[in-house]
């Protein structure tokens, strides 16, 4: 059950990626299966401002999924022991997966990509969502799923302290620490022989909890670096690697992050991830790659801060080059 493919974001990379990933693994490890891509419809691509997908797209792209899977069920095609795959556990189509099959009798099994969510009062939706329902709503997907996946143990807490109703055993018997199926990039990001030039880069969605006005205030304050906010570039995914690969820094200054994946793709292309010290950074980068978390932890802290924020940006500018070497064994 895929995710719709936005040329911007990693969807459409996971749209080829991940069946084939799949059919891989079964045939290596002698698993008979058919792996089959249930795509949707999808009518319009642009992304909602701030967001990660279109917001009524989406649902248009979920509900042909789940009228698909409905016809399958329809013509018997739907058999015990098949497995779901939702690459974003925000799917109403896992409830109505699961009445499907619990009233037909059909015993499958649903596996469910945690991204984010209302349990994250950082989210869009955790900002914009009345909790009274959106918080049941999270607990029937988990429920409904029979294993639910989460890429950090950060993403993992966040998820079971805010929806705290759940049994310590019901939520250890479904959930799992992952990481995200990223290994690809490895092979389509490298640092190549690009030359390094003095660049910072923000390659975050433009919106509140990415705090961009942090970004665009050291930008002022060291004119010496070129400052990019990627998003506001219209970039095509060829181009942004290419930016990731010249550039120095990849910044964050996040409030919300389960993972992080431009982070991450910096660090593949060569660039120094330069992150808080909270959320999912503090599990995965060294300490090197790490600030403390106050200097970002709101404008009011930043404004204190700015210096020794600026200091340490400059002295990794300076020894870029000594502090990759010092950092790729340790982060991978």
């Amino acid at each position: 059950m895929a995710l719709e493919p936005i040329e911007s974001r990693y969807t459409c990379e996971w749209l080829e990626f991940l069946p084939n990933k799949i059919s891989k693994f079964c045939y290596q490890n002698n698993i008979e299966c058919s792996v089959w891509n249930v795509v949707g419809k999808q009518s319009n691509s642009k992304v909602t401002e701030g967001a990660f997908l279109n917001f009524v797209d989406t649902n248009i792209w979920k509900n042909t999924q789940i009228n698909q899977i409905a016809e399958y069920f329809q013509q018997g095609i739907i058999k015990s022991g098949d497995k779901f795959l939702f690459t974003d556990a925000w799917h109403p189509g896992i409830i109505q997966l699961r009445y499907m099959a619990s009233l037909t009798g059909i015993e499958v099994e649903i596996h469910s990509i945690w991204h984010a969510g209302s349990y994250d009062p950082n989210d869009f939706l955790g900002r914009k969502f009345d909790k009274s329902w959106s918080y049941n709503f999270e607990r029937s997907l988990f429920s409904a799923s029979n294993k639910n996946y989460f890429a950090t143990v950060y993403h993992a807490e966040l998820f079971r302290r805010t929806l705290e109703n759940f049994k310590s055993d019901e939520f250890l018997d479904k959930y799992s620490v992952c990481g995200l199926p990223f290994d690809y990039l490895k092979d389509i990001i490298a640092p190549g022989k690009v030359k390094k030039e003095d660049i910072i880069l923000f390659p975050h969605r433009i919106s509140t909890e990415k705090q961009p006005e942090i970004f665009k205030d050291l930008a002022k304050e060291l004119p010496e670096y070129k400052f990019i906010i990627c998003q506001e570039e219209n970039l095509t995914k060829s181009e942004y690697h290419k930016l990731l690969q010249k550039s120095k820094i990849v910044l964050s200054v996040n409030l919300q992050e389960t993972l992080g994946i431009s982070c991450y793709e910096g660090f593949l292309a060569g660039s120094f991830p330069l992150v808080p010290d909270r959320l999912s950074y503090s599990e995965m980068y060294p300490e090197e790659c790490k600030y403390p978390s106050i200097w970002s932890s709101n404008w009011s802290e930043y404004k204190i801060c700015r210096e020794q924020f600026k200091s340490h940006i400059r002295s990794i500018m300076t020894n870029h080059e000594q502090l990759m070497d010092e950092i790729k064994p340790k982060a991978e």
